[in-house]
């Protein structure tokens, strides 16, 4: 929208369709839920706590 509220035009000259840029980047289709696995994200079960943890706390702040 620009400032006067007038919606402004939609696509513009540099929009690219999401297929032709999945196909750009190389992105495929997931074929399992294996394909999404990363057993390297965390260093240990301690980090992956924390973080948790961490989510869980930040979550609940806006709540008080």
């Amino acid at each position: 929208m620009t400032s006067a509220g007038v919606p402004t035009r939609w696509p513009s000259s540099d929009h690219v369709p999401i297929g032709q840029l999945a196909y750009r980047q190389g992105v495929g289709p997931v074929e399992s839920l294996a394909d999404l696995a990363c057993p390297e994200l965390w260093d240990s079960d301690e980090g992956c706590e924390r973080f948790l943890v961490d989510l869980c706390a930040s979550r609940r702040s806006g709540l008080a």
